[in-house]
């Protein structure tokens, strides 16, 4: 790849909110592009987000993403040895 990009990162990149209707309330569950899952508001339900795809399976996720949304993203993170602290 040329760009330096991996397929689907401007999605999860650029944040999108769209809306699902819940199928147990039909409630409105707004779902962020950014976050593999959100809860219905009204009754509790856990609606997952589509565009999470590639993050779950892709062994270049991390390095695409960055650490820190990847993590957030995962709900995984990097041991402490490994992260870069900046020390001011």
């Amino acid at each position: 790849m040329t760009s330096g990009k991996y397929p689907g990162s401007d999605s999860l990149r650029d944040l999108k909110i769209t809306t699902k209707k819940c199928p147990i309330c039909g409630f409105e569950i707004e779902l962020f592009s950014n976050r593999a899952k959100s809860v219905c508001e009204k009754c509790g339900f856990i609606a997952y987000n589509d565009t999470m795809g590639c993050v779950k399976w892709c062994v270049y996720a991390r390095e695409c993403f960055g650490d820190e949304a990847y993590e957030r993203m995962t709900g995984k993170s990097i041991p402490f040895a490994t992260k870069t602290v900046n020390i001011v």
